[in-house]
């Protein structure tokens, strides 16, 4: 099994308050202690990984080693924010899980074909929600060997 003191960042972008609470709490529920960050859209997103506006001292937005992206946020969708995130060089190797309540086939397609890492239909229960996030977390953060730069600075 991997060291699971590895710190990885996960940064969370979902535009609905409820959401973002469930999922945070069933990070919790599932004993994952990674540091969360929340963006409520891919504007948002995106100022975060590149540092940008409220986002401009790295310390308050650190990289993360995996995003939970959501697809339908305002401003900029989930679609658009991993395309964009997947074409630049420096924010690439970033494992993208897609994390939202769609099922459409052409969203799923349309989510590999733009790099997604993962895809993911968001459970209807908040029990659905705690299984997933703690298979989420297993896989993650004990299996997968993810970048040297995923893991935090702040160890």
């Amino acid at each position: 099994m991997k060291n699971q003191s590895k710190s990885i960042v996960i940064l969370l972008a979902d535009d609905d308050d409820e959401d973002r609470m469930l999922a945070c709490d069933a990070l919790a529920e599932s004993r994952i202690t990674n540091e969360i960050y929340c963006v409520t859209d891919g504007e948002e997103l995106m100022d975060y990984l590149r540092q940008k506006g409220k986002y401009s001292p790295p310390a308050h937005a650190p990289r993360p080693g995996l995003i939970l992206l959501d697809l339908n946020m305002p401003r900029m969708d989930g679609r658009e924010a991993l395309r964009e995130i997947k074409s630049d060089p420096t924010l690439r190797q970033i494992a993208v899980v897609v994390l939202t309540t769609s099922r459409a086939e052409e969203d799923i397609l349309r989510s590999y074909d733009s790099g997604a890492s993962s895809f993911i239909s968001k459970p209807v229960t908040f029990e659905g929600l705690v299984e997933l996030m703690k298979g989420l977390g297993r896989y993650w953060f004990e299996i997968v060997d993810l970048p040297q730069q995923a893991v935090s600075q702040y160890e």
